[in-house]
Parts: structure tokens; C-alpha cells; sequence
């Protein structure tokens, strides 16, 4: 077997482990108790007749239910399984296993207590209407796997209308752990952000917010080439944008200040960096495109669950760097590496949004956080075993919300550096101690 097959059967085995385990399992997660119940007239506290004053007291008060129960720890992961993975509209059953795994890495991760709820309509004013009668149970939202155009109508309706916080990952998630990753691979190949061309391919919910986080961090538009299926993005196609589009109408005015035209071939020529979140590869990008680049390319790749190129070839082709969205090759950009984080951050100082300056700040810290061992191109940024990652994003993306003057608490660095630790390391703790005692069953000694 050669190093490619072997490189190739590497990447099938999350697949085949995930049929036997997921059964094995019968899910990812379950609902714990986080109170004592030393016998059964503990029953009375926590349930009637006690439960009673509590009530009373967020009756007359709501602030109080942050005090009285876990709503300040506690998301709801919502999909309506219509663009999972790259799978497409496979439904809300379907989308479940994802959903559940997005619940596993945010408790892990960071700490936050998340509920996946599949919602059985495809009607975005339905969604809209679900999520915003859901708020008084949750502390924020974490929106997922819906389809675009529609998905951007869905955040900016409840990011206007919801007094939690409301967060697709798939859009503001993805954009800030890309722009983290590309902040570092500048760094490594010594190029200004505000100088170089960028060939984003794909338009979808993903990259559309990743050029326009991108933009806010200091990318110059003109400089960038967004091309969806039907070729570059640009003055010319803006009409045929405008009703059904928006969001692409609007890059398709402020970018391509050079009026290319084409397709992938066209918007990857002479350009310093790629970006591409597209479709599954392998063989989606072809290695002359990479050729064709600008002097040092970096090439992020992060079609699910294959990327558009495998990166071996990319490197074959002259990429100095290569990412993708895999946590089986070098340099995974996964956006779990960041949401984890932020909204610990963000329930820690009951946040009301989670703002775009909030995301960079969050993007600045995963990179320099990756910085500090020294970048290479086969580590850009800190992998997601790194605690120290999802803390210091917890302070400074608290301390940011605070600074903009929309946190409801007012805590300091100390202070917010001190709650993220509690939280991450009693989620992590309990897992190590649930598989030591055996509560969580090795499958391998069944």
C-alpha cells in the first residue's frame, strides 16, 4: 500500500467508526443532575413544595431566573436539516446525530449545556417564530445546517428580535475560526491581509460571511473574487441577484473591483490565498488552478466531508500551506475550535448578541494563541485539545461584549478567566470520571 492509499484509508475510518459506535451508543448525550439529592426528602427542595418560592421570586422578577436556574448555561443547538454537512436536505431526523454532536462539543469544550432540537418545518417564519417562544428557557442559540439564502434572513430576524443571543455557526462560527486561520498563514508567508488577492469559491451561508468578517478585519473588497455555481460574482451578474440573492447581490456590487469573469480557474488566477467551501471532493479543485497562483499559496479546503483537493496534491502543486476542515490532516479550521469558546464567553456576562467585532476578537485570539509555540505550515492554530484556547476566547470575547455595552454583567478579566476554568474543567472532569468508574462503557471491553 502506498502513502496515498494509506493517507486515503485514514480519512475513511471516522466513517466506519461512527456506524459502529453511534448504535453502540444510541446517541452522544444525556441529561445529568447538577444538585445533590442525599435521599429522597431532597425531592421536596428541589421539586414541590420548595420549587414554589423560586417561582415566585422570577415571577416578580425575571432577571432572577438566571439565578435560580441553568437558562445562563444552557443553548439550544436548532436545525431544520436542510443543508447538513455536505449532504444537502436529508431532513431533521436525519440531522440529529449532528446536532447531538454539536451538543457533545460545547458541553466538553466549553463548558455550556446544549440541547439539539430538530424542527420538523422548512418555513423560515415558522423557525423564526419557534426559536423566539423558546427563549425563556435558554440562555442563547446556536443555529445549524439550515439552507442558504434563507439562513441569513433567519439570523438577522432574530438577531434583531431576540433578547438572547443568537449565532449560526455555519456563518459567523466558520468565518471566525477562517479568518483566525488566515491571520496565521499571513503571518507564516509574510503578507499584509489589506494586500492580498483572495479567491473565495463557493457562495453559500459560509462564505459569504467569511468574506464579509474578512472585509471587517481589514481585506480589501476589490481585491477579492467570490464565485458561486454560476461563476464569479460580479456588476455584470448583480441583477440576476438582487430579488432572489441578496446577500450575493451585495458582494457582487463591492467585489471584483477587476471585473473577472469565470469560473473557479478564473477567480483562483494569480491569487495569494483560496478559499473554498464548496462542494465534496476529491478533484473539485484541480492542481494547474493552484499553479496558477500567486507566489507562496495558501489553500484552505474545507468542503465536508472531503475536501475540494486532498492536500497532499495541493502541496504537490506549490501550496506552501494547506487547511481544511478535517481533524485527521494538519491545520484543521473547524469552527469547533471557536463556538465553544465564544459562548462561554458569552453566557458567562449574559451577552444580548454576538456582534461581528466580537467574532475578531475571538478570531485574534485563537491565532495568537497559535502563534505563540511559532507558526509552521503544518500548525497554524491550536487544536481543540488545547483548553487554553476555549478560556481565553471565554475572557476576551466577554470583555469585548462588556466594552460594547451589551453584557448584562460586568465581570473582570479575573473573574471571567476564573468561571470559564470551573465550568470547562467539571465538564471535562466528569466525562474522565464516568468512563474511569464506568458509566460511560468502553465498547472495546463489552
Amino acid at each position: 500500500m502506498d502513502i496515498r492509499e494509506e493517507l486515503i484509508k485514514k480519512a475513511e475510518k471516522p466513517a466506519l467508526d461512527a456506524m459502529r459506535l453511534h448504535p453502540f451508543y444510541k446517541g452522544k448525550i444525556e441529561v445529568g443532575l447538577k444538585c445533590r439529592v442525599r435521599d429522597f426528602n431532597d425531592f421536596a427542595i428541589w421539586y414541590s413544595p420548595g420549587v414554589a418560592e423560586p417561582c415566585k421570586a422570577i415571577a416578580e422578577n425575571k432577571d432572577l431566573v438566571y439565578e435560580h436556574t441553568n437558562k445562563g448555561n444552557v443553548v439550544a443547538v436548532v436545525s431544520d436539516g436542510t443543508r447538513v454537512l455536505g449532504l444537502g436536505d436529508i431532513g431533521p431526523e436525519a440531522s440529529l446525530p449532528v446536532m447531538e454532536g454539536k451538543a457533545l462539543l460545547f458541553k466538553y469544550l466549553g463548558g455550556v449545556d446544549a440541547f439539539p432540537i430538530c424542527v420538523d418545518t422548512k418555513d423560515p417564519d415558522k423557525l423564526i417564530e419557534f426559536v423566539k417562544m423558546m427563549q425563556p428557557t435558554f440562555g442563547g442559540i446556536n443555529l445549524e445546517d439550515i439552507a442558504s439564502p434563507k439562513c441569513f434572513y433567519i439570523l438577522e430576524r432574530l438577531r434583531k428580535e431576540c433578547h438572547i443571543p443568537v449565532f449560526h455557526d455555519d456563518q459567523q462560527g466558520t468565518a471566525t475560526v477562517t479568518l483566525a486561520g488566515l491571520i496565521n498563514a499571513l503571518r507564516y508567508v509574510k503578507k499584509d491581509l489589506a494586500d492580498v488577492k483572495i479567491a473565495i469559491i463557493g457562495a453559500g451561508s459560509a462564505n459569504v460571511s467569511i468574506t464579509n468578517l474578512i472585509i471587517a478585519a481589514g481585506a480589501d473588497p476589490g481585491k477579492m473574487f467570490v464565485a458561486d455555481i454560476d461563476g464569479i460574482l460580479n456588476k455584470e451578474r448583480a441583477e440576476e441577484l438582487r430579488d432572489n440573492n441578496p446577500k450575493n447581490y451585495e458582494l457582487a456590487i463591492k467585489t471584483n473591483a477587476e471585473k473577472r469573469s469565470g469560473g473557479t480557474a478564473e477567480a483562483m488566477r494569480d491569487c495569494d490565498v483560496v478559499i473554498a467551501l464548496s462542494q465534496p471532493g476529491p478533484g473539485v479543485i484541480k492542481k494547474e488552478w493552484v499553479q496558477g497562483m500567486a507566489k507562496d499559496p495558501i489553500c484552505f479546503f474545507c468542503a465536508n466531508p472531503i475536501p475540494e483537493m486532498w492536500p497532499w496534491e495541493a502541496k504537490e502543486a506549490g501550496a506552501v500551506i494547506v487547511a481544511t476542515g478535517r481533524s485527521d490532516f494538519a491545520n484543521q479550521v473547524n469552527n469547533s475550535v471557536c463556538f465553544p469558546g465564544i459562548f462561554r464567553g458569552v453566557l458567562d456576562v449574559q451577552a444580548s448578541t454576538i456582534t461581528d467585532e466580537m467574532c475578531i476578537t475571538a478570531a485574534y485570539t485563537i491565532a495568537d494563541l497559535g502563534a505563540e509555540g511559532g507558526i509552521d505550515p503544518e500548525n497554524l492554530l491550536p487544536n481543540m485539545d488545547n483548553v487554553e484556547v476555549f478560556i481565553r476566547q471565554a475572557v476576551s470575547v466577554g470583555l469585548k461584549a462588556i466594552e460594547l455595552g451589551i453584557a448584562r454583567k460586568n465581570l473582570s478579566e479575573e473573574e471571567l478567566r476564573s468561571k470559564a476554568e470551573e465550568a470547562i474543567y467539571r465538564a471535562r472532569n466528569a466525562t474522565k470520571m464516568m468512563m474511569d468508574e464506568g458509566f460511560i462503557v468502553d465498547p472495546d471491553k463489552k
